[in-house]
């Protein structure tokens, strides 16, 4: 992800995946296009941050420790303020249509609200309910890395696509399946054995 999130810093508007967004700023040359492209550094220099302070949030070392707390505010305010809006913004206008657009929007209204959810839940001191939304929130902060592990393992290991339809594909690939897991880790308690430990 840092290697991915380098190159960005030039602040040039060809670089990497912005090469093949240039339609942007044709569709929308003013209001919209300088919205977008400030959604995109946004997220790009901040979803790293919620994929690193997360990481850390089911640690049992942490769980209990002031790192827990400074690195969970770190991560709400990130995917609250930063991360999640952005990223709803970029959504409006994916590649790939309705389908990616539909994908990458839902995506980032749900990690939105489960964080929220988690907050309110730790500011009332329910502290099982607060793993739980964690978890899912978790869940979607890694779509970062299962979409682009999906679009390797695709191309690479089961079959040549087209790029837009690969791309219509992984945007759903790459946070239904870890919504999903996370929902089967709270059915089986998982979230339990973190407070109990």
């Amino acid at each position: 992800m840092i290697d991915l999130t380098i190159p960005y810093f030039s602040l040039e508007t060809d670089q990497s995946f912005l090469r093949i967004k240039q339609w942007v700023f044709r569709a929308y040359p003013e209001g919209f296009s300088g919205i977008w492209i400030v959604a995109f550094y946004v997220h790009v220099f901040t979803a790293i941050f919620s994929v690193l302070a997360g990481f850390t949030q089911f640690s049992k070392r942490f769980l209990w420790q002031k790192a827990h707390r400074s690195l969970g505010k770190l991560y709400i305010i990130t995917v609250l303020i930063f991360a999640a809006p952005s990223g709803l913004v970029m959504g409006l206008v994916a590649n790939g249509g309705i389908s990616s657009m539909t994908a990458f929007v839902l995506l980032s209204v749900l990690w939105w609200w489960f964080t929220f959810q988690a907050y309110r839940k730790v500011r009332q001191r329910n502290y099982e309910e607060h793993s739980k939304f964690m978890y899912l929130s978790y869940a979607l902060t890694l779509s970062a890395l299962t979409l682009r592990a999906w679009k390797f393992g695709i191309v690479n290991y089961v079959h040549p696509m087209h790029p837009m339809d690969l791309y219509r594909l992984v945007a759903w690939l790459g946070w239904v399946p870890n919504l999903l897991i996370a929902i089967y880790l709270i059915s089986k308690g998982r979230h339990k054995r973190m407070l109990s430990s």
